[in-house]
């Protein structure tokens, strides 16, 4: 059968969110804000082809990544700037593992408080990596389902090329989810109009053009082999690797892909008058001669498909019900009364972004950082970078988008485990570079980083704190104040607490675990063996200490972890706490925080993360020492200090070497300081890497056309400033300026912790 997604959960935020606390209030003057005039004010309209700028439709589990025709015509062009794609969240392949590579063939062992760790850092005696590990990295990787173009001949038989496409325009219309294209061949008009379902791996395509029927247009469908290089998720070269079965019935044909151990199945079905031709193993063409309209319907599963496939009119009347009660509920923030001049141009990339992340990232699994467009590191997802991929939908009222992606923790907690077991720690170690199957990817970097072992305690906390219900404790915020809700309504607090609490406590074992004592100075720290957020200190692994930002995430995490005990009427573990009264404090050189504690101390290239520390973190709980005599208790993270550390960092900082999330981390940092106009600042941050093209996406380099951390983190910042933070000014819109020209208003969203 096709495979739902779950369009209730997707589909029906509005209900989802009252039944946990998520009115939908409004900050600012005025009425309600007009949502369909401020989404579809935003709709991309491109007049011309541009290979940085092709234009997607997809559901968060699946996506179509589309050119200027509409379809995937001309993948050539684009392979000069943003590839075209059919990618899914199940759709994977391996080459055959015929060594019998495991992570057992990938461990170099570091010396860690004078034991012997291993960690999957595949280096080969020789420089580089081992082919084991080289194997293990590239597989599985994620595969390009299948390429659905536009056969256009002219009148001589040849193909025609893009440069033949005259009077061309095409418009992503966000409120549907329709995406029509219109262009001339030698004067000839076609019209194309390509949908993907709400809840189903499947595009539907109408197209109208007098060429039908001239026999000189047809729809073409072509697979592809897998691709271990980086980057690619097709391999157009291989035909005899892989094999494609077809059987044919009227007005539908059911297809079988085969690769290698993998298999998926493709049906397809046309409009009547419509035929499909065979070109070879791996192509087929759909034609229609009698000038009527063509539609199609194609459907991709991991399961042979039962179901009978939709019409184009169901897939598009479906689509639009789906997008329009999506852009009505959740979050909203409007800028259309803002005078500064940067402002219509933060309002396109929140709305934009909204519609990338949720047919990008918001599916049952973390999403790779190019989501389902193209693959970078072979598809796999960067869980630390989930983060910035999902925090922003608990925000903005879509907490179940984020929680789609959070069931899959609990699938690879055996996993996780085991590698805190393998390694002599307790609890979860989460991986980092990953696919599918929760398997750590060899990786001289990956395997050393921490900052994404908090992570699961944050996800956790949000969903928590968007369930609690209770007087004063739970609802929308009206400037920065909490609304009180109906207490009569079920809390599900509870219910959330004993969903998770097992993710939390595993990773909290792991966190409580990892710090190793540090005799002569009688404390905890973090490391060696570790390279922090700002990969910088690589080379430096095995001597790198105390990282400001993990230290500040390490102790909210632990504190955090300790709520959770005190909610479930358990007391608080005597471990953590040791871990918290103990565990180092920031470094502060110059009156600023440092990087590491250890030299070089800070490198001023790549991200910025030392202001992470109060920004991306929450003010931590007071820290509670043991020295000196007799105890003291200040903030972990001293504000003052802070401020000093951010304005170091927008003095001089190499900001070509830094990526796209740090402009919003910086954002969050300047808001929790007080500095909403360098917040807003530092969004518009001149930096290569802070580009948002025409169709939204962060670009970031020829080599990483699109960064989706870069959206993400952007939403999250912009609801941060517009509703607040736990702490921040009695105040509407605390993290814009008070200087006349921001007059934000925003309405659905939720305050940051």
């Amino acid at each position: 059968m096709l495979r739902e997604i779950g369009v209730a959960r997707f589909g029906s935020v509005a209900m989802i969110g009252v039944l946990a606390g998520w009115a939908l209030v409004h900050a600012g003057e005025g009425p309600a804000i007009d949502r369909h005039a401020l989404v579809t004010r935003h709709n991309v309209t491109l007049e011309k082809a541009d290979p940085l700028t092709p234009l997607s439709v997809g559901n968060g589990e699946f996506a179509f990544t589309a050119d200027i025709t509409g379809l995937q015509t001309f993948p050539d062009y684009h392979l000069r700037g943003m590839s075209l794609g059919t990618l899914s969240q199940w759709g994977w392949h391996s080459l055959p593992n015929t060594e019998g590579y495991t992570l057992a063939d990938a461990p170099n062992d570091y010396t860690v408080a004078g034991r012997e760790v291993p960690y999957a850092a595949g280096g080969s005696p020789s420089g580089g990596y081992s082919p084991a590990a080289n194997w293990l990295r590239a597989n599985p990787h994620r595969l390009h389902l299948g390429r659905i173009d536009l056969h256009i001949a002219k009148p001589d038989g040849s193909p025609a090329a893009i440069e033949d496409l005259t009077e061309t325009t095409q418009t992503l219309d966000l409120w549907a989810g329709l995406l029509t294209s219109r262009f001339k061949v030698q004067g000839e008009p076609v019209t194309v109009r390509t949908v993907c379902h709400p809840a189903k791996d499947l595009l539907a395509v109408r197209i109208e053009s007098p060429l039908l029927g001239q026999q000189r247009l047809a729809l073409r469908l072509a697979f592809p082999y897998g691709s271990a290089d980086w980057g690619k998720a097709a391999d157009w070269g291989l035909p005899d690797r892989h094999t494609t079965t077809c059987r044919m019935t009227e007005g539908q044909a059911d297809l079988t892909r085969t690769l290698d151990a993998d298999c998926y199945y493709v049906r397809v079905g046309w409009s009547q008058g419509g035929r499909m031709e065979t070109c070879s193993q791996h192509e087929y063409e759909i034609v229609r001669q009698d000038g009527a309209a063509l539609d199609v319907v194609i459907a991709f599963s991991p399961a042979q498909i039962a179901d009978p496939l939709p019409r184009f009119d169901e897939v598009r009347a479906a689509a639009a019900d789906h997008w329009s009660r999506f852009w009505q509920s959740g979050g909203a923030i409007d800028f259309s009364q803002c005078t500064d001049p940067r402002a219509t141009e933060l309002e396109r990339r929140v709305v934009l972004s909204q519609y990338l992340m949720a047919i990008q990232c918001a599916g049952s699994r973390p999403p790779q950082e190019t989501g389902l467009t193209a693959n970078s590191w072979h598809g796999k997802s960067h869980l630390e970078m989930h983060w910035w991929h999902g925090v922003h939908f608990a925000l903005w009222g879509r907490l179940e988008l984020l929680e789609r992606s959070l069931a899959w923790y609990e699938s690879i907690l055996p996993q996780a485990v085991g590698t805190a077991k393998l390694q002599g720690y307790a609890g979860a170690r989460w991986p980092k570079m990953v696919g599918p199957d929760g398997r750590e990817s060899p990786s001289s970097v990956g395997v050393f980083l921490i900052w994404q072992q908090p992570h699961p305690i944050y996800y956790a906390e949000l969903c928590y704190r968007a369930r609690q219900i209770g007087k004063g404790q739970i609802g929308s915020t009206l400037g920065g104040k909490n609304l009180a809700v109906d207490s009569s309504l079920p809390n599900p607090g509870r219910e959330t607490l004993d969903h998770y609490k097992q993710i939390v406590f595993e990773t909290a074992e792991f966190m409580a675990s990892y710090p190793v004592w540090d005799e002569a100075n009688r404390r905890y720290v973090l490391g060696p063996a570790m390279i922090p957020a700002q990969e910088s200190y690589g080379p430096d692994k095995a001597r790198n200490l105390n990282p400001t930002f993990e230290l500040a995430y390490w102790h909210w995490a632990l504190e955090t972890a300790q709520q959770w005990r005190l909610r479930l009427g358990l007391e608080r573990d005597a471990k953590w706490d040791e871990v918290l009264r103990e565990l180092s404090w920031p470094t502060v050189r110059d009156g600023v925080y440092t990087g590491i504690e250890t030299p070089p101390y800070t490198i001023r290239r790549d991200h910025p993360t030392m202001v992470a520390a109060l920004g991306v973190v929450p003010a931590t709980p007071l820290k509670i020492g043991s020295r000196p005599d007799p105890p003291f208790s200040e903030p972990f993270i001293d504000p003052d200090t802070m401020k000093r550390t951010l304005d170091s960092v927008l003095a001089d900082w190499d900001w070509p070497s830094t990526w796209g999330w740090d402009y919003p981390m910086l954002a969050m940092t300047a808001a929790r300081l007080g500095e909403p106009a360098k917040a807003v600042d530092a969004l518009f941050l001149d930096s290569p890497k802070n580009r948002y093209l025409a169709n939204g996406h962060n670009y970031q380099s020829a080599r990483l056309p699109l960064y989706l951390p870069g959206n993400g983190g952007l939403l999250t910042a912009v609801a941060m400033m517009a509703a607040g933070w736990d702490g921040c000014p009695d105040e509407p819109t605390p993290g814009f300026p008070k200087d006349g020209k921001w007059n934000v208003r925003w309405e659905g969203l939720r305050r940051m912790p």
